[in-house]
């Protein structure tokens, strides 16, 4: 099952996704073609790759056609069995969109960057190289006029140096970058680099946004803590459940979780207390 760190690392591409075209330009210093406009496409590539690893797709596009598909592989982790598939994703995508492709890898471990861009052997005088971003590349932005330009590009250099000294900076930086954006990018943008910083880093930023410090003055203080005044009641709403041995469905679970209504999870957490069934509670 993909990690929160690894579907938050997919949405900077899905929210915007003109990103992985400057990640490959900015960063890697890769030539690429006149584009104007950038789009998501479904990979389709559960053949070659299991449902739940999914890759997704970023198109360049100049009037509507093709001129380059970038694969979007987010790993954390080393897995030599996932990247011999990589050739094909590139095939399969050229195949399909009559464009050149790339496989686009990005990571938060050095470790995992070095091996990643290890070549892949095809056949006698066939080698594939994948692009490969780890936090070596990635530029540290701790200040918010950078920020601002890019607010991505600051959320995944709160995750590549969030435990470098600076790592409150930085955090700071991609948190204020953050809050002309939409509701939805501002409360996962926020739990991205709050959960890559350090401990001390998170510890100094929440207490400046709870404190009602005038740079953190706006209703995305008041949403990202109402958000984490529901997730704790969620959470707590399952430790009752699970520790008064009622069984809970995952479908159950998803739903308690995405709940951020206080009012109806301690409605639910009251009846938890007593309740023998998942029914007596929802």
């Amino acid at each position: 099952m993909p990690s929160f760190e690894h579907e938050g690392l997919i949405e900077l591409f899905r929210h915007r996704p003109a990103f992985a075209a400057e990640l490959l330009r900015d960063l890697l210093h890769i030539e690429l073609p006149m584009y104007s406009q950038a789009r998501v496409e479904s990979a389709d590539l559960t053949d070659i790759k299991p449902a739940e690893r999914r890759a997704d797709l970023v198109v360049l596009l100049v009037d509507g056609k093709p001129v380059l598909g970038i694969v979007i592989e987010v790993q954390l982790s080393s897995d030599p069995d996932m990247q011999l598939s990589w050739p094909a994703y590139v095939v399969g995508v050229r195949a399909r969109f009559k464009c050149p492709a790339c496989v686009l890898v990005v990571t938060v471990s050095e470790t995992v960057a070095r091996a990643c861009r290890e070549p892949i052997e095809l056949g006698p005088g066939n080698v594939f190289v994948p692009l490969v971003i780890g936090p070596a590349a990635v530029p540290v932005i701790d200040d918010v006029t950078s920020a601002e330009r890019d607010p991505e590009l600051a959320v995944l250099s709160a995750l590549a140096h969030g435990h470098e000294p600076q790592a409150e900076r930085i955090g700071r930086a991609a948190l204020l970058a953050s809050l002309g954006l939409s509701d939805e990018r501002q409360l996962l943008y926020s739990d991205l680099v709050l959960a890559a910083v350090s401990k001390a880093a998170r510890a100094t930023l929440e207490a400046l946004m709870a404190s009602g410090n005038y740079e953190f003055q706006s209703d995305f203080v008041k949403k990202y803590l109402a958000k984490a005044e529901a997730t704790g009641e969620a959470k707590a709403l399952l430790a009752v459940l699970d520790a008064r041995g009622v069984r809970v469905s995952d479908e159950a679970r998803a739903r308690v979780l995405a709940c951020t209504d206080t009012t109806q999870l301690a409605d639910w957490l009251r009846k938890a207390a007593t309740a023998t069934s998942l029914d007596q509670v929802l």
